[in-house]
């Protein structure tokens, strides 16, 4: 933990903060000191029900019958929220719709802009809403995406949920059985595909994928192709976006649903078994994003938001909410790593963008590329690098100040598509530590807890959350009496919410990422998280990736190998083992050294990008690979195989 901040708020920073004018909102109706953020937050998770309602009424949130009490009951699970409330996400998208500006701009590998209005995207919208009613598509039904990261499918997520209709998407780079894993579990009326996408200089045709995938679900009523890689794309006895799309004259008319009505379904990694489909409801998506969007990050109608992402990501719809502040989201068909290494560096110049959203490590791979965006690009519309996905190192945060903007901050943020939102993040009035995350997000009880339930500060402990959020799920899908949502958060501390995260919180309030706690190493009853050891050796130039496990023996011994993917040219003799091994005693402790230092052929990892850390665990505990991960939710599934042979 270092003394000094990386990134300290001017005076004009805080004053100009829309946070700040919140603040000045709650203290003026509540007769409250909330000077600053952290006293801010303290007040927001004391009265839960007051800080929602202020959010509410700050964002001017509509309802067309009388949405009743904030919180009318304060159970987890089982909170109620505006009890009263009829409302609909896609009204307040459009209703800070800026006639003559971008809502969309999209771009891909080849340098290809294009720019979709408010007019044009409202129109859009309403062209292929009136096609789902008129193939029978009503409130309640289901519409999926097999899509890229394109225009098209924000328009085919607005369109389903106008109608009342709920939403789920995952990009193409998921196989037809991957895919039909997730999406044929909600039995669509309706399927939005594309007949490919782009990614590291290739076009990836995927009409055949997307024929698999209808033929798997149950007799959708409508299929519509997208023709993004060849505009002469047509599939028998499907429509094309266009004739999908235009030439109705539709206007749109969104239908006002109650407040916990599924919005979307997203899904788990699923690394063991279905992946849960987990369900957020139009309200409580809508208050936490527009309190994330503008209280968190500061985004407002003057912003262009970019957040590297796909469609399979929660991250999706969360940038896609940029719309409902009036900000100008960016979708991005492609690598960000191509034509060359600082390609996403190129992109933000390129089109203004003012928010940008990348991982750790993309940034790592920066660092050792030697990109130096600042000097090679012009950034200076940019004024905040969000990241998220896995934990950030120190080195990596300061990286960003160095060669991104001294003046831009660095947004460290983790959550979870559980609340498609994150729990801790920072804002435009608190300082950056480097390795830190800045602060709890507000309206989140954030708290650390010990194996016994109680409460620690300055050592690793749970992430739990002990007060209800709007958009915890309204439900997992096909769990009808909501058993497997309570023992995925509230079966180890009762009424508690557990996330499953190691963290530390810091007595200035700031939190360290430690790793998942499902995959802990654990020596001699002291609890360690893997991120402690990516940190020192991802640092290594001779290494591109590691993963490291802590396995129980059946003899009760304890095996902690680390696998390292070594960079080109690189060798894993003796000399670079021993350097391994010095900077993990230097950098994290004696403890968190290895007992084996492994050279692997790569990592497997989620689709998100999560690495496999668990389900290889249990492999080499002796589970069948087939029972503890679901081959077609991982990146390199014959990477699994290799772990298999590997393991004592």
């Amino acid at each position: 933990m270092t003394a000094d901040p990386q990134w300290v708020p001017t005076e004009s920073d805080v004053r100009d903060a829309v946070v700040t004018d919140f603040a000045r909102f709650v203290a003026r109706r509540h007769s409250v000191r909330v000077d600053d953020y952290r006293a801010l937050w303290r007040w927001s998770v004391a009265d839960p029900a007051a800080f929602w309602q202020d959010v509410w009424d700050y964002f001017e949130i509509r309802s067309a019958t009388d949405p009743g009490p904030a919180l009318a009951d304060d159970a987890m699970p089982g909170a109620v929220w505006f009890p009263g409330a009829t409302l609909n996400y896609v009204d307040h998208v459009f209703r800070n719709a800026r006639p003559g500006t971008p809502a969309i701009l999209y771009a891909d590998e080849g340098a290809t802009d294009i720019s979709v209005g408010w007019d044009e995207l409202r129109s859009a919208v309403a062209g292929l809403a009136a096609t789902l009613r008129a193939h029978g598509v009503g409130v309640g039904d289901r519409v999926v995406g097999y899509l890229p990261n394109i225009p098209e499918a924000v328009v085919a997520f607005l369109a389903t949920a106008s109608l009342g209709a709920v939403w789920a998407a995952c990009g193409q780079d998921y196989s037809a059985p991957a895919a039909l894993d997730r999406l044929g579990q909600l039995e669509p009326k309706a399927l939005i595909t594309a007949d490919g996408y782009r990614f590291g200089g290739k076009e990836h045709d995927r009409l055949a994928a997307a024929a698999d995938l209808r033929g798997g679900l149950p007799s959708p009523a409508l299929t519509v192709v997208v023709p993004h890689l060849d505009p002469d794309s047509a599939v028998d006895g499907t429509l094309t976006w266009a004739e999908a799309t235009t030439g109705r004259d539709a206007v749109l008319e969104s239908v006002a649903v109650p407040f916990d009505h599924p919005l979307w379904v997203v899904f788990s990694s699923g690394t063991t078994g279905l992946p849960k489909g987990i369900v957020h409801g139009h309200g409580g998506v809508l208050v936490e994003h527009m309190k994330s969007l503008a209280l968190q990050l500061d985004i407002g109608r003057d912003d262009t938001l970019f957040w590297y992402t796909s469609p399979s990501w929660m991250m999706w719809n969360f940038q896609t909410a940029g719309l409902l502040v009036g900000a100008t989201i960016v979708c991005y068909d492609g690598s960000p790593s191509y034509p060359t290494p600082d390609a996403l560096w190129s992109l933000v110049s390129r089109l203004g963008v003012t928010v940008v959203g990348t991982s750790p490590g993309y940034v790592l791979a920066c660092d050792k590329a030697g990109v130096v965006p600042v000097r090679e690009h012009d950034l200076s519309a940019l004024r905040a690098v969000g990241v998220t996905g896995s934990t950030l190192p120190a080195g990596s945060s300061l990286w960003l100040s160095e060669n991104v903007g001294r003046r831009v901050p660095v947004v460290s943020i983790t959550g979870g598509t559980d609340v498609v939102s994150a729990f801790v993040g920072g804002a435009r009035n608190v300082p950056v530590w480097p390795g830190e995350l800045s602060a709890p997000c507000l309206g989140v009880a954030v708290d650390a807890f010990d194996e016994s339930g109680q409460p620690v500060r300055g050592e690793v402990g749970e992430l739990v959350v002990t007060a209800p959020m709007p958009s915890m799920p309204v439900s997992f899908w096909n769990d009808p009496d909501g058993k497997r949502y309570r023992e995925a958060y509230f079966d180890v501390f009762p009424g508690v919410w557990r996330h499953g995260d190691w963290i530390t919180i810091t007595d200035r309030g700031t939190v360290l990422m430690h790793g998942r706690s499902d995959s802990t190493l654990n020596r001699n009853g002291i609890r360690m998280g893997s991120a402690d050891i990516y940190q020192v050796v991802e640092k290594l130039p001779e290494v591109a990736e590691a993963l490291v496990v802590g396995v129980d023996l059946a003899d009760g011994g304890y095996w902690m190998p680390l696998f390292v993917v070594l960079s080109e040219g690189a060798e894993l003799d003796d000399a670079l083992k021993q350097r391994i091994r010095a900077a993990i005693r230097e950098q994290a402790s004696p403890r968190h050294v290895p007992d084996d230092i492994i050279e692997a052929p790569g990592i497997p990892h989620t689709r998100t990008g999560k690495k496999l850390e668990v389900p290889l665990k249990r492999i080499f505990q002796g589970v069948d690979a087939g029972r503890t991960v679901d081959r077609s939710a991982v990146d390199d599934p014959g990477l699994l195989d290799w772990f298999a042979s590997h393991g004592r």
